[in-house]
Order: C-alpha cells, then sequence, then structure tokens
C-alpha cells in the first residue's frame, strides 16, 4: 500500500495548499526530480563525448535516462527517442514515415489532437474511430471495417485525457497488425496511472511526457530499434547516423534527461519492494491503481449526489479522470470559481477536440475536468465535493 503523506512530502510544491486536480494537464514534480536537474546544472557538463569527464557525464546521463524509461515502459533502452513534447515526437514520426497519397491512416475521436492532427497531415487519407459518447467506449469491433490492406498506421490512445477511457488497445492493435499496419499508441495520459508493458500492449510505437509523472517537461517515443533502422529522418549532415541519435534533433537537455531518470526512480518506489527497478515499477503502479480507483470511486458518488452536476460518461474500465458540466453554468465560470478556492481543475476541450465535437459539447464550452493524481487524498476529493455543492 502506498503511504500517501510520504509521497505528498515528497512534493515541495503541495505545501502550497492548492487541491491539484489538473494531472492530466501536468504534474507537480517530486522534490528528487528537481534536485537531479539542480545537481545537474550544479556539475561539469559537455556535449557528449569520450575525451574528458565532464563529456562522458553527459552520455553517462543519458544512457541512464534511456534505460529507466525501458524499465519503465518494457521497452528496449535502444529504442529510446527523446524530444520535446508528445506533440512535436508524433510529427517527427508521422513525417519520417513518407506517407501520402494511397496510404490511409486510422485515427480516433477519443484522442488527444497530438495523436490525430500529425498523422491527417501527412497526406495519407484518413479514416475515424468513432466514440461511443453514450458510454464513453471506443468499440474495437469498428476497426476490422476501418483497417485495409492499404492502411499504415493506427493511433490510438492507451487512456483518454478527457474522460478517463482505456480502450483495448492490444485487440486494437492484432487488428492493424493483421493487416500489415503499424501501432502508435499516445500513452501520455495511461502511464501515470497504469503498469505499462509496450509489447503486450501491441504497440509498435508508444509515446509519453515524463511531467505527467512528477517528472519535467520532456517527452520520450519509444519502439524496436529494427523499426527506428526502417525509417530515415532529415537531418544535419554531421549529426548522427544511428539509432536512436539519428532521431534526436540537436544537443539533449542533459539536465532534463536527469530529471527523467529520477522521475522513473521515484515512481518505481512509490510502494517499497524487492526486485529490479521494472519490478518495482510494476509493484508500485499496482498500488496506485488500487489507491486512484478509491478515490475515483469517492468523487463519483459524490458527484452523482450533486443534482446539478451531468457527467461524461465512461466505461467502468478508465483511468481516474471525468469530466462534467454544472448545470446552468459555463465550464470556465465553474472552473474560474473553484480556482478562486484553491482547487485546480481544468475547463474546455484539454486539446481532445474531437471527443467533444461528438459529444455535441464543444461549442458550449466543453467540460470541466477532475483528474487523480496518486499525492491527491479523500480530503481533497471532499474538498471538491464540498465546494462544487456550494456554487451558485
Amino acid at each position: 500500500m502506498i503511504d500517501v503523506p510520504r509521497i505528498r512530502a515528497m512534493h515541495p510544491a503541495l505545501a502550497e495548499g492548492f487541491a491539484h486536480f489538473d494531472g492530466a494537464g501536468g504534474t507537480q514534480p517530486a522534490e528528487s526530480v528537481v534536485a537531479a536537474i539542480a545537481d545537474a546544472m550544479r556539475t561539469a557538463v559537455s556535449n557528449r563525448g569520450t575525451n574528458f569527464e565532464p563529456a562522458r557525464r553527459s552520455g553517462e546521463i543519458v544512457a541512464a535516462a534511456r534505460s529507466a524509461v525501458a524499465d519503465l515502459l518494457g521497452a528496449d533502452p535502444a529504442g529510446v527517442v527523446f524530444g520535446p513534447s508528445a506533440t512535436a515526437l508524433t510529427y517527427l514520426v508521422a513525417r519520417t514515415m513518407a506517407l501520402g497519397q494511397g496510404d490511409e491512416v486510422v485515427v480516433s475521436r477519443l484522442d488527444h489532437d497530438a495523436n490525430v492532427r500529425p498523422w491527417g497531415q501527412t497526406g495519407a487519407t484518413v479514416r475515424w474511430a468513432d466514440v461511443d459518447v453514450k458510454t464513453g467506449e471506443l468499440p474495437v469491433d469498428q476497426y476490422a471495417d476501418l483497417v485495409g490492406p492499404r492502411t499504415r498506421v493506427v493511433a490510438v490512445t492507451a487512456a483518454s485525457n478527457a474522460i478517463g477511457t482505456v480502450p483495448a488497445v492490444a485487440s486494437i492493435a492484432r487488428i492493424a497488425h493483421a493487416a500489415g499496419a503499424l501501432v502508435y499508441v499516445d500513452g501520455v495520459h495511461a502511464t501515470a496511472h497504469r503498469p505499462i508493458d509496450v509489447a503486450a500492449m501491441g504497440a509498435d510505437f508508444y509515446v509519453t511526457s515524463a511531467y505527467k509523472w512528477s517528472g519535467p517537461h520532456y517527452a520520450t517515443v519509444v519502439a524496436d530499434p529494427a523499426l527506428w533502422e526502417t525509417l530515415s529522418p532529415a537531418k544535419l549532415l554531421p549529426s548522427p547516423d544511428h539509432v536512436p541519435d539519428q532521431f534526436e534533433f540537436g544537443t539533449l537537455s542533459f539536465e532534463l534527461l536527469a530529471g527523467v531518470t529520477a522521475a522513473v526512480d521515484h515512481l518505481a518506489g512509490l510502494a517499497p519492494s524487492p526486485g529490479d527497478r521494472r519490478s518495482r515499477l510494476a509493484a508500485s503502479m499496482a498500488e496506485v491503481v488500487a489507491y486512484e480507483n478509491r478515490l475515483l470511486d469517492r468523487l463519483l458518488a459524490g458527484l452523482a449526489a450533486n443534482d446539478r452536476v451531468t457527467l461524461c460518461p465512461a466505461p467502468a474500465d478508465r483511468c481516474p479522470t471525468v469530466s462534467f458540466r454544472l448545470d446552468g453554468q459555463a465550464p470556465a465560470e465553474t472552473a474560474r470559481l473553484l480556482g478562486d478556492q484553491g482547487i485546480c481543475v481544468s475547463n474546455g476541450d484539454y486539446y481532445a477536440a474531437e471527443y467533444f465535437i461528438a459529444a455535441g459539447l464543444r461549442d458550449s464550452g466543453g467540460a470541466v475536468r477532475a483528474s487523480i493524481y496518486h499525492y491527491n487524498t479523500e480530503a481533497e476529493i471532499d474538498r471538491l465535493l464540498a465546494a462544487l455543492g456550494a456554487l451558485r
């Protein structure tokens, strides 16, 4: 079981007293992450090389971060590529695939726009997987009709950042792979809330951002090194021409990579257990799922008891993220009034534009989102519910 007071003490920003239900937009960093970044910037570090110690240190930082991400996701360190954001990395992969006329891509209306628009802007024909707005589910059966011999990529989220839905990615991937298509999985929201195994999921590419799991604003996309070898990115002539370095443009942020490693180690230590880091991550994240689900049940029960709240439907298998509207009040106003009380929630479409268009809510302001993270508490849930009950 995770020790929540201990974990909260590891996040210095929580001392300010805000109730953070904005984790889907970004979490507060752990103290160990802050320290790792500061230490990397206080220590002599040069661009990677072997001639002198500061250059060797930077190489060690990069190698450590690749190893950490590989443990977090069940990936090969040699297939870990870093970049400034999940959006930037998805654009990188989409452009490097050289899709175009005659190719097809399948995207979903449940996804964040960062896993939709980059594929639609390649010139390939876009085919849409629809979300069932009455249940919040992404039906798998439709993919049998959507995926065909011209399908090059199926892009799908591992968890909706809008309503928390966890699609059956492995089943979707089997359909895609049977047609010879690749599967690009947006794991930005899921990684903070679930143990991740990219191979079991059937993800050919999996992208995630460290700031969604107590880390710095840096991102990574992982794939089998052999798959990366089939792609040839546009790059500078003198830059590396080997995987994974050829996909990382310019000098990497060594200090942020030190923070990425620290964030993975933080997650691995949430529920202390024996074994290697991959095993400890699995144990910790299993406890995170159990704890966050208890908080989610408390939140959902409280929202259901408020007759002014209308929930955006979502299935039982979901991450702890809820979108709702308060009758008679614009979502932006609800979020502002809660914010005035130190309760941090999001409003709008949170870049999940296609979901809110399908639900008929985007033009009227989208919804209010409360996203639970493992440093939240029952007292904070009750604080949010009480504040909502008092809004007029």
